[in-house]
């Protein structure tokens, strides 16, 4: 059996729908993107929905071809929460649950906001975040399902940023692990459960939210706002991004990409 990490938000869900009728070839867990990518470190799962800033880190890891969690455009659940003008920001509270868009962070306020707040990590709390500092970023259902106007707060999509930066999508997370991690048989499985919940997004969001509101928010959400198909223009997204980090000093790595068997491909929605 293949030990599978996933997050644990809204987005991963149809990448992973059907997967609990496959106990003979995979087993499920879901924790926080940070969380996931320690548990790819420690071994205690063979492949993880991780954060794509942690592969930098991983050399040998091999990523499965064709699916992601990415956008292009606003994403809706990875974003700066404000209540001072940008341009004011000295602090940024920066979600603990979050590598990847603490790195891209980073990036936006050194290329496109021309700021260089000091960032404080802290547990996804807005209005504790918001009280320590000058904005707050917060990732995942937290970002998705906040009520920023009823806070008075502005909210900046980090995705529609880097797009409007770069042209080019987003990568937030992908299935990866060591070469001998995923037979040919569990990157099929990860297709056909891709398919399956691409055909079943308006029934995840409401499965998954609680009322008609936070349903409603979730079913354009998964129809919208994000891409599961990792295409040459997502690779190009990746690669740029990994390009800005390394050469920013936010990271370091190895970005060459490497993946398991033939590419495949599901269909998208982005």
């Amino acid at each position: 059996m293949t030990r599978l990490g996933a997050v644990d938000y809204l987005n991963v869900r149809p990448l992973v729908h059907g997967l609990d009728r496959r106990p003979d070839l995979v087993s499920v867990r879901f924790d926080a993107p940070s969380e996931c990518a320690r548990l790819l470190e420690a071994g205690e799962i063979d492949l993880g929905m991780v954060p794509s800033i942690t592969y930098l880190n991983r050399p040998g890891d091999h990523i499965v071809p064709g699916l992601c969690i990415g956008s292009d455009g606003p994403v809706e659940s990875v974003a700066l929460f404000l209540r001072t003008p940008l341009r004011a920001v000295r602090t940024l509270a920066v979600d603990t649950s979050s590598r990847t868009s603490v790195a891209l962070t980073r990036i936006l306020c050194a290329r496109r906001f021309d700021i260089a707040p000091t960032l404080v990590p802290h547990a996804p709390d807005l209005n504790a975040m918001l009280a320590a500092a000058d904005g707050a970023l917060v990732i995942g259902d937290p970002a998705l399902f906040a009520d920023h106007r009823a806070i008075g707060a502005e909210k900046l999509d980090l995705g529609l940023a880097w797009t409007e930066m770069t042209g080019l999508p987003f990568v937030w997370a992908f299935w990866a692990g060591r070469p001998d991690a995923a037979s040919p048989a569990v990157v099929t499985a990860l297709h056909d459960a891709a398919r399956s919940g691409l055909a079943h997004l308006d029934a995840i969001a409401e499965a998954y939210s609680a009322g008609p509101v936070h349903q409603a928010i979730g079913r354009r959400y998964l129809r919208d706002s994000l891409m599961f198909q990792m295409n040459d223009r997502a690779l190009d997204g990746l690669r740029a991004y990994y390009r800005e980090a390394l050469a920013l000093g936010v990271a370091t790595g190895d970005p060459s990409l490497t993946f398991f068997g033939a590419d495949a491909s599901v269909g998208s929605r982005s």
